[in-house]
């Protein structure tokens, strides 16, 4: 199972690795107050990892919390 793991997060690495690599182009992200310039790749890589990130944490507030709720009433009931 480790070695999966080791596979897997070397693959996204790699993945990484090549999107950066192949997006050099600068873009600028304009976030109001102030004004970001950072390769195309960084900036796509960025954003899927902040989406992962906001993802789990909505993921873990309407799923895993309720059912973490659920199953210690269940524990308290018996």
């Amino acid at each position: 199972m480790r070695l999966l793991r080791l596979f897997a997060a070397l693959l996204c690495l790699a993945i990484g690795v090549a999107v950066g690599a192949l997006n050099p182009q600068p873009v600028a992200l304009d976030l109001g107050a102030t004004t970001l310039r950072l390769p195309l790749g960084i900036a796509v890589l960025a954003t899927l990892l902040l989406g992962v990130i906001i993802g789990g944490l909505i993921l873990a507030v309407s799923v895993v919390l309720p059912l973490r709720q659920q199953l210690r009433r269940m524990r308290l009931a018996q």
